[in-house]
């Protein structure tokens, strides 16, 4: 099989794709500081008689699928594959292979650090000592800048999926209290954290942490009826996905300090807007730019996870694997384009 790999992926990894499958050609999107767009990518696959391919960000579109039903797989390395026509690729019999999970260590780690950094305002207390405000005695910075520690805080998740999991175990020894709100989750499995309705999450917790996918029933589902039930001192924090909140109503909520704060890393528009900026710039919100799954290491857990999930399908035969995007083509009827 001769497999066409724009992702960025690891040597290590390349290799054990030319073991197991064959030809590689490696041509990667980060070589143009952007993806490929559907036609380059259409050119691309023609010209490199690809029999698959493992994407990151390229477009693919279905006409792209339609121009390659001959694909025996996409590989996508996200946590979620919306780069590529699943309908499309269903009808042709192809399967969709994705990476959940891919960044969840990078995210949890992300989460820890803000949430500590926005609690014991550090930013504001480097800002203040640039500044060269220390002149009015050795407490003065440790009265000003006195904060909250994480340790004893409720958290409650949005969403308690691979990420929310992590955050989970990773702060209940602090120790923190751990909350959610999953319908897809069955509360047998985490005896040692509350299920609980979505409004009860929101008031009863410090820190409310959105994880949630976009789907048609997630998309502005957290507005200004679920913000005013939390509490004064509570943290809002959204590194999921910036569609499942109204953002005028966090925008409101955060300006008229109904919360403490808010801690955020993905916005309606990125880059951002007028609005995107106007909540940027509010003195209680910890603003990143998208980069809580920006690590080194995440490129390096997407090859493991494809690699695995490729091997388990083609050489051990296993077509109940959990990574598949499009499960419906183990039952639908291919279509085959007339000649």
């Amino acid at each position: 099989m001769k497999i066409l790999v724009t992702a960025p992926y690891n040597e290590k990894g390349l290799l054990a794709l030319k073991e197991s499958f064959g030809e590689v050609i490696y041509r990667p999107w980060k070589v143009n500081d952007r993806a490929y767009n559907e036609e380059e990518l259409k050119v691309l696959l023609y010209e490199t008689e690809a029999e698959a391919l493992i994407t990151e960000h390229d477009h693919v579109t279905a006409e792209v699928i339609n121009a390659n039903a001959h694909l025996q797989f996409i590989g996508v390395c996200r946590g979620t594959p919306s780069n590529v026509d699943l309908q499309a690729a269903t009808r042709h019999g192809i399967p969709v292979f994705y990476t959940p999970a891919r960044n969840a260590q990078a995210v949890a780690e992300m989460f820890i650090s803000n949430v500590i950094v926005f609690m014991r305002r550090t930013l504001q207390a480097h800002d203040w000592l640039l500044a060269r405000k220390w002149d009015n005695g050795a407490h003065t910075s440790y009265l000003e800048f006195k904060g909250n520690e994480l340790a004893g805080k409720t958290i409650g998740m949005i969403g308690f999926g691979a990420i929310g999991q992590l955050i989970a175990r990773l702060v209940e020894n602090y120790p923190c209290h751990i909350q959610y709100f999953d319908p897809y989750v069955n509360p047998s499995t985490f005896p040692n954290y509350k299920s609980l309705s979505l409004e009860e999450v929101f008031s009863s917790s410090d820190i409310v942490s959105v994880h949630l996918p976009v789907t048609e029933a997630t998309k502005g589902m957290i507005d200004k009826s679920l913000f005013d039930k939390m509490k004064n001192d509570a943290i809002f924090i959204n590194t999921a996905r910036a569609v499942v909140v109204n953002r005028n109503d966090l925008y409101n909520t955060l300006k008229e300090d109904k919360i403490k704060g808010a801690i955020l890393d993905v916005f309606d528009n990125e880059p951002p807007d007028e609005l995107d900026y106007k909540i940027i710039d509010l003195p209680n919100v910890l603003a990143t730019p998208h980069i809580a799954g920006a690590t080194f290491e995440v490129e390096d857990h997407h090859v493991t996870i494809l690699n695995e999930v490729l091997i388990d399908w083609f050489a051990n035969g296993n077509k109940t694997v959990n990574r598949l995007a499009n499960k419906d083509i183990l039952s639908t009827p291919i279509e085959f384009e007339s000649k």
